[in-house]
């Protein structure tokens, strides 16, 4: 059985060229470190799950 947390994070360069932030629309940044795409502009962070982006605000953690 694979452990999800010491997966490295692998996202398609081409699939972050044009996901966007569906609360606000703007660019997003992928942080390896937690394994989600940010928003800074919505102050979100979006989850990677098997190298799925998960885009639901619903599922999205609220930054400081």
């Amino acid at each position: 059985m694979s452990d999800t947390f010491n997966t490295p994070v692998s996202v398609d360069p081409r699939l972050l060229e044009v996901l966007v932030c569906p609360v606000t629309r703007g660019k997003l940044t992928l942080d390896r470190k937690t394994g989600e795409l940010v928003s800074k502009g919505a102050k979100l962070a979006y989850p990677i799950r098997e190298g799925v982006p998960i885009m639901l605000p619903e599922e999205a953690r609220t930054l400081d």
